[in-house]
């Protein structure tokens, strides 16, 4: 039986359609909050790693002492070749534990906007199952640098980065593709504080808008998991 497991940063940035798949296909998930404290798992005990996202920076370890340890576990995983998948802040995490910045970006980009596939995505796996152009749900402020022999996947036209590949068995997606409308309502209350006139910020009632969106999005998050799931553990 495949195993995953989750490391979520706040209570309303759980999994969502990821779990959805990987349930369907036999998996049992298990979860650490490192928001609340609880332990982290030593490679040995899943195949897969979810790194969620959540609002902290991925160095704001004065303010959040677990994020270093976490960053520890990722680079473990890593190391003991897992699928490690990071999605948000968990892709900025996975990007400083293969030695790149995370800053800021130039904006904020919350809500649906495009993204497009970069030339060379198609080295990867995940890269070929990505169309060329989706509209893809976003909320993040931060964002990171391509890490050294790492393969771009996609940038919109807020931000450069939105994805990388780092051999066959690490993902890394900077924007959200396990949303449902249930999060997105969660989402919006718990970072509302966050939604703010900006050129790339939409509406809660905007984000919400379209319910076609989903389910769109939902099959491109099975895309691309098939094809990273093709990278087979040792």
């Amino acid at each position: 039986m495949l195993r995953a497991h989750v490391l979520e940063h706040a209570p309303f940035e759980g999994p969502a359609n990821l779990a959805v798949w990987l349930r369907a296909r036999g998996a049992r998930l298990s979860t650490t909050r490192v928001w609340a404290g609880d332990p982290l798992p030593a490679p040995e005990a899943f195949d897969w790693l979810l790194v969620m996202g959540g609002a902290m920076n991925a160095d704001a370890e004065a303010r959040y002492p677990w994020l270093a340890d976490e960053k520890r576990a990722i680079e473990r995983a890593i190391a003991a070749r897992k699928h490690v998948l990071g999605v948000c802040l968990g892709s900025q995490l996975i990007a400083r534990v293969l030695g790149a910045k995370v800053t800021r970006n130039r904006h904020p980009e919350i809500g649906w906007f495009p993204i497009e596939r970069v030339e060379g995505a198609q080295a990867s796996g995940a890269g070929r199952a990505l169309p060329a152009r989706a509209e893809v749900f976003h909320w993040h402020g931060d964002t990171f640098a391509l890490p050294e022999g790492a393969i771009q996947l996609a940038r919109s036209a807020a931000c450069e980065q939105q994805g990388f590949a780092y051999g066959d068995r690490v993902l890394a997606l900077q924007f959200h593709p396990e949303m449902t409308a249930e999060t997105v309502r969660a989402f919006a209350e718990g970072g509302a504080d966050e939604l703010v006139p900006g050129p790339w910020i939409q509406t809660r009632e905007a984000m919400l808008a379209d319910a076609t969106r989903f389910a769109r999005l939902e099959t491109l998050l099975a895309r691309v998991l098939e094809a990273f799931a093709e990278g087979k553990p040792d």
